[in-house]
Parts: structure tokens; sequence; C-alpha cells
């Protein structure tokens, strides 16, 4: 936190210099600026020895990476994505419980990709529950700092603790939300974002290698998955399309996400699934959410409002009043961008 304060006082000391360079108090400016760097190359020294003694990271660092509660999400949970479902159970489930029928190894990169809304990160929090691992949750912005050298200690911070958790015997699972943020081609690179994504390659290169018999899996979710720089791609073994619902999986998503609900004896279940071609699932969560919502709304505008009120029944005039406002929010133009990337680089 010093060092971090002590750098901001420079930037707006600086600042002042550059904005009235014909002020009187400039000197004293740059004096305390020069000043503050000393202090703060004091700190990182000392900061570099403590870092040193603890092999890769220091105490806080590790503590910053510790295994998130796990949400309660079991594969009956997810509606349909039966292909994605069986190549899990391929890739961590059975290896985790007879690691001795697999003399090649296993896959411990799993790479979920397809249209936002549709399970990926539900899927990951169920291979944790499944298999009762430790689940990290890093994205962008918990791995990548604006000092030198941080951000690749970081990366090295959470794989390492993911490998003491697994040496302990319970699984981890490193779940890398938006993975294109980190390892995605960008049009231009600062040395601190190359540095950064040659870390995650020797981490991943690290628990990749078939004769160690550790239990650390990187999950990892794209929605641009054409983004991703090749040598990750080949990381990540498994290679899911995650794609929109279908009609048995759109019944099934109405069937959990109406379970608390109270619907009118009209609503037709075959015709909200007709109706609901081309959604994802989040939006028929939402769909159904905003009827919720409407009929909410009547009742408080009745002024009938007492406490043990309740509104009256969903019914399908309530659906379609939802559908005419409302559109899928994946084009058919993005869904030919999977599928393109999918036969390109499927791995299941």
């Amino acid at each position: 936190m010093a060092v971090s304060h002590y750098q901001r006082a420079c930037e707006v000391l600086l600042k002042l210099c550059s904005l009235y360079p014909d002020a009187a108090l400039n000197r004293v400016y740059m004096e305390h600026v020069e000043g503050y760097r000393r202090r703060m190359k004091q700190l990182n020294d000392q900061g570099s020895r403590s870092t040193a003694s603890s092999s890769l990271a220091s105490p806080e660092s590790l503590e910053h990476f510790s295994p998130i509660e796990k949400p309660s999400v079991r594969w009956s949970d997810i509606a349909d994505l039966h292909d994605a479902k069986l190549a899990v159970e391929e890739s961590v489930i059975y290896p985790v419980k007879r690691p001795d029928l697999f003399p090649l190894g296993w896959p411990r990169g799993i790479l979920f990709f397809g249209p936002p809304g549709c399970g990926k990160t539900l899927l990951a929090a169920a291979i944790a529950t499944e298999i009762n691992a430790d689940f990290y949750c890093v994205d962008a912005a918990t791995v990548m700092s604006k000092w030198l050298g941080e951000s690749e200690r970081n990366v090295s911070a959470l794989f390492q603790e993911a490998r003491r958790t697994a040496a302990s015997g319970k699984p981890s699972i490193i779940f890398i939300d938006e993975v294109d943020s980190l390892v995605g081609i960008r049009a231009q690179e600062v040395g601190g974002e190359v540095r950064t994504r040659n870390q995650f390659l020797k981490e991943m290169d690290s628990i990749l290698d078939k004769a160690s018999p550790i239990h650390v899996y990187v999950v990892g979710a794209t929605n641009k998955p054409w983004v991703l720089d090749e040598p990750f791609i080949r990381r990540f073994q498994k290679r899911i399309f995650v794609p929109l619902p279908n009609a048995e999986a759109r019944a099934e998503l109405v069937s959990i996400y109406s379970k608390n609900l109270t619907m009118n004896h009209d609503m037709i279940a075959d015709e909200l699934v007709r109706m609901t071609e081309g959604f994802s699932g989040s939006d028929v969560r939402d769909i159904l959410q905003s009827a919720q919502i409407r009929v909410v709304r009547e009742l408080f505008e009745s002024k009938r409002v007492t406490d043990g009120s309740r509104p009256r029944p969903i019914c399908m005039q309530d659906i379609r009043d939802t559908l005419r406002r409302r559109r899928p929010s994946v084009s058919p133009e993005m869904l030919r961008y999977y599928d393109k990337w999918y036969e390109t680089y499927k791995a299941l």
C-alpha cells in the first residue's frame, strides 16, 4: 500500500510540473519525487527479499487466491448439454476416481466456448461440485497488475496454491472467466502482458505432464474463442462448444426456472418452447422473470398489497406480451462464427 501511495504521489507531482512548467514550486516537487522514488526502491527491495525467502509469493499473495465457496450446482441443474457433460466426465470425473486406468494421463485443460448465457460458468461450477474440488475463480482483474513483474508472480502464486491443495489429496480447479481477456491476441501489447501469457504457458505445461498424477485442472470460458492465442488453444486439450439450447433443453429450462413460480392452467409449455427458438438459457430465464415482474407490478398498482397477498398466476398472455418486447441476445451472424471455429478446433 505504501508503494502504491508513493507511486500515486509521484504521478500527481509530475503531472503538476508538466501542466505548469514555470511554477516556482516545481523544484520542490521534483525533490519530493526523487525522495519518494528512493523510498519505493527500498520497499521493493525488501519485498523482493521477502518473496525469495517464501519461494514464490508472499502470504498476502497466496491469500489473494484462496478458493471461493463453490456455487451449489450439480449436473441435474444444467439442462441438456449431454456432449459437454460426457466430455467432462471422461476428462475430470473418471480420472479423479480411478487415475490408475489412465496410463497416458488425462486432459487437464478444458475450454468452454459459445454464446453468452448458455451455461459455461455453470458447467465449471458443477465440475467442482461433482469431484468436491477447491474452486479458484480468477479473471484479468485479479491477475493483471500495473507493477513490473507482479502479474507473473500472481499467476505463479495461483498455480502454486492449486498444486499445494492437490498435493493434500483434494482436486483443484482454476476457473478463468473470459479467458480471452488474459490470453487473447492483441494488436498492441506491452511487455507485462507478454510475460504474463508466457507464465501461463509455463504453468499449464507443468500440470499437463502425463507422468504427474496431480489433479489440478484449468477450465476456461470465453464468448470469443477466435481471439485466443494459438499456443493456448493446444493447451486446452478439450475444447467444448456450449451452444444455444435446443427445444428439449428449453423445455427443461422452463421446468427448472418455473419451479418457484405460480403458473396459470392455460400455460402451454410446448408453445413457450416454440416461441423461444434462438434464445439462450439466460434469455429464457429473463423472459419468465419479466412475466413475474409484470404480475407483481399489477398487484402493487391495484393498491391491495398487504402482508401475505400474492400476485395472480402467470398466464400465456403475459409471456406473449413479454416476447413482443424482447429479442434473442445472440445474432445468427455470431452463431456462424462459432460454427466455423468449432469445425476448425473442436476437441471433445
